[in-house]
This record gives structure tokens, C-alpha cells and sequence, in this order.
């Protein structure tokens, strides 16, 4: 990042944390010590080491590999390269974030669901390692290479104005959907990128109350993936429980295994965080489509 792009990053944190605070809707968080360190230290990692190393490492492979492909594309017109950026960055990042909600993937993802609020605080609230395999930091640091920079840097911003506001319990778009002349507008708002109502409902602890839909609602900018894809729920209401149903139960996990696993494992009695764990699947969470029959139900733990 440069160091414009830093000031814009932390100004859209810093603001959308603020409002938070002014509008009193920190009050409701069941913020604890490790969930702060998760918050900042995972922010912080992104931010000073994963992002910046993924681009140098890609500036060297491609001044070894291909120099010559350096700025090839720096003539292509705005609109191509941010159409670019879209598949190349934020589709591969749907794909991702998808498969990071299957078991190989998901200890990598699950801090980011273990805060039992929403905020722009846990935007980048990830597992060290989550960032260093996604493919879309790659192909964007690749993009770059071939001359995109100039693009990149609008381009994302505008991703992070929508995923901080998508995550942050300001929740801009409650008040929209309650005004009649904007139903169509909202309509295609909720349809084409993230918001809070959708974005909230991957971060619900249930899918039993047709509000929450933590299987499926994976879009980061453009929410129109889950559409495409077949993963969407769209609703105008907001989960009454976030979080993670197997930290409810059996205690939260140590910061540095969410953060650094699988260096540190877990211990705990049910957990993700060593090797063959998998998501915990409470039978009563899931959507009535997805109960299973009465006989079936097996609860383990």
C-alpha cells in the first residue's frame, strides 16, 4: 500500500468506529482482551506484513520470470482495468472466503467469526496465515505489476468504503429500507453490493430464524457474487446473536491459536484449531429447510 492508501484506510476505520461510539452502539459489544488483540493484531499484520510482502514477492517473481511484462497493460482504458480488479480481485476473494467456510480452510477464517459483535474493527480479523493464501492479494499484486497501481488505488478504496460499512454496527442502511420512495433503489443496492443487513446475516450465530445465513452471503464488494452463485439471503433485519455457537458452549479460544494456527493449537473440549477439527454444526442452528428429522438429531460436543 502507499502511504495515501494507508491514510485512506485508517480514515474509513477510524471514522466508521467513531460513529460507532457517538451513536452508542459500542455498548453492545462483548468485546474481551483477546477479542481487542484479535481486532488489532490481525488489522495490524494485514496492513504492515502480509499485503506489502505478497506485493514485493510478486514485484520479484515477475522482474525474474516475465521483466519485460512490467507496465504492459499501464494504456489499458480505466474501465477494463477496474473490471480487472472486480474478477480478478474481489470474485477470487468470494471463492476464497467460500471455501474458507468448508474444514480445510475454515481454522484460517474462524477469528473472524469468533467476535461476538459487529464492527469496523474486525474487518481484517483473520488468522496470520488466511491472507497469505488468498489468491485475489496475488493476482491484485500481479495486476499491479503489469501496470494497475493507478487503478488499484481507486479501486480499492471503494472496496474498503463497502466492506468497513458492510461490518461496522453503524448500520447505514437501517434507516433506508424504512423510507418508501428508496424500496427500489435499496432493492438494488442489496442485490449489487455488501450491507450491513446482508452482511451481518453471514456473521449470525443461527440460520434458524431466516434472518442469519452464515452459509452463504460471502460477497466482500459486490454482494451480486452470491446472486450469481446461488449463495445469497436477502433480508432487511438484523440477527439477534453473533458469533460462533461452539464458543458459547465449550469457552472461547486463546487469541494466538485463532491467530497463529496452526503453530499454536487448541486444547479446547470441541475445537477447529488442530488438525481434523471442523465448523461445529449445532443441528438446531440450522435453517428449517435444513433440520434434519427428529430422529436424527445427534448433538455432539
Amino acid at each position: 500500500m502507499s502511504q495515501t492508501q494507508y491514510i485512506q484506510l485508517i480514515a474509513l476505520f477510524l471514522g466508521f468506529t467513531l460513529l460507532e461510539f457517538l451513536l452508542g452502539r459500542a455498548k453492545g459489544f462483548k468485546a474481551t482482551a483477546s477479542d481487542n488483540l484479535l481486532d488489532l493484531v490481525g488489522f495490524a499484520l494485514l496492513a504492515a506484513v502480509t499485503q506489502p510482502a505478497v506485493f514485493w514477492l510478486v514485484q520479484v517473481i515477475g522482474h525474474a520470470v516475465a521483466p519485460g511484462a512490467q507496465n504492459a497493460w499501464a494504456g489499458l482504458p480505466w474501465i477494463a482495468g477496474f473490471a480487472l480488479f472486480l474478477v480478478g480481485d474481489d470474485m477470487l476473494q468470494y471463492g476464497w472466503h467460500r471455501a474458507s467456510h468448508k474444514p480445510l480452510l475454515w481454522p484460517l477464517h474462524r477469528a473472524h467469526h469468533s467476535a461476538q459483535y459487529m464492527s469496523a474493527r474486525i474487518i481484517y480479523r483473520n488468522n496470520f496465515f488466511y491472507y497469505f493464501g488468498m489468491p485475489a492479494i496475488w493476482v491484485s499484486g500481479l495486476l499491479i505489476y503489469l501496470g494497475l497501481g493507478p487503478i488499484y488505488m481507486v479501486y480499492i478504496v471503494i472496496k474498503l468504503a463497502v466492506i468497513t460499512g458492510a461490518h461496522s454496527a453503524v448500520r447505514w442502511d437501517e434507516p433506508l429500507y424504512r423510507i418508501k420512495a428508496l424500496k427500489p433503489l435499496m432493492w438494488l443496492v442489496q442485490r449489487t453490493i455488501s450491507t450491513p443487513a446482508t452482511h451481518f446475516a453471514h456473521h449470525a450465530m443461527s440460520n434458524a430464524d431466516g434472518i442469519g445465513h452464515y452459509t452463504g452471503n460471502y460477497g466482500n464488494l459486490l454482494f451480486f457474487w452470491d446472486v450469481l452463485f446461488g449463495t445469497a439471503h436477502i433480508t432487511q433485519q438484523y440477527p439477534a446473536e453473533i458469533g460462533l455457537r461452539d464458543d458459547q458452549l465449550f469457552g472461547k479460544e486463546a487469541w494466538w491459536a485463532e491467530l497463529f494456527y496452526p503453530i499454536f493449537r487448541s486444547k479446547r473440549q470441541h475445537t477447529a484449531l488442530t488438525p481434523g477439527g471442523k465448523p461445529y454444526d449445532h443441528p438446531t442452528d440450522r435453517a428449517p429447510s435444513q433440520q434434519p428429522a427428529a430422529s436424527q438429531v445427534r448433538i455432539t460436543g
